[in-house]
């Protein structure tokens, strides 16, 4: 169970988030530097209890419309081998646990075992602030008996609307049965609308807020065959 601690965080997850935004493919943004808000977002625990794990929303108000994006993110104590160096979103201390390595999760193997977990309700999504406390408003669908398993590490690839990390698949006890693609939606529509969601094996939708205070929903990401992606 991870605990949510009421204290600090230098610098802030929005400032950490400012600077590295601007740098990804999938944003929409202008020249500008973001002008951020938090809309949402849900955690997951991390079964040995060492990484963090949060699927933070974000608003992005700089540029003539508002743009929403999602952003998995994981903490970690220390630096994660073996990930590029694009990974890291950077470090900030927090007030109890000290010096924490913040990674865009789709990089991490923990964050993505437990997406996995979740789509195949095995995990259980929980609020973004609060300690032991499920956030039922998260759901999730899966078609069939797949069974994804995380990728190597090096198989993430980030196009401009999402990110797409390679998983492989077995029926229940079998052996592999070939690679699908987790794809990471990371611009959220308001009208819900998610590129190949129709043809997905799985999915997980939550919601989010925008700045007038309208409620949404929209699917944070996908399942899908391999060669088909959220980008």
């Amino acid at each position: 169970m991870a605990v949510i601690h009421n204290t600090t965080l230098t610098p802030g997850k929005l400032e950490l988030l400012a600077p590295w935004l601007p740098t990804q493919p999938w944003y929409a943004g202008t020249a500008r530097t973001p002008e951020l808000s938090k809309a949402g977002g849900f955690r997951l625990d991390d079964p040995d209890g060492v990484v963090g794990i949060e699927f933070m929303v974000v608003t992005d108000t700089s540029g003539d419309r508002p743009v929403t994006y999602h952003i998995p993110l994981s903490y970690r104590g220390a630096p994660l081998d073996g990930v590029d160096d694009a990974a890291l979103i950077g470090t900030a201390e927090h007030g109890v646990l000290g010096r924490r390595w913040v990674y865009d999760g789709t990089h991490d193997p923990v964050l993505v075992a437990q997406l996995l977990a979740l789509l195949q309700g095995r995990a259980e999504p929980q609020a973004q602030s609060l300690t032991d406390t499920p956030d039922r408003s998260v759901t999730r669908h899966l078609s069939g008996d797949v069974l994804p398993s995380p990728a190597r590490k090096s198989d993430v690839r980030n196009g401009p609307h999402g990110t797409d990390v390679a998983v492989e698949t077995a029926a229940d006890g079998g052996p592999p049965a070939g690679p699908l693609t987790l794809a990471v939606v990371r611009v959220l529509e308001a009208d819900g609308h998610t590129p190949g969601g129709d043809t997905a094996h799985g999915h997980i939708t939550a919601g989010w807020r925008t700045p007038d205070g309208a409620e949404h929903r929209g699917r944070f990401a996908l399942l899908k065959d391999a060669g088909s992606t959220a980008s």
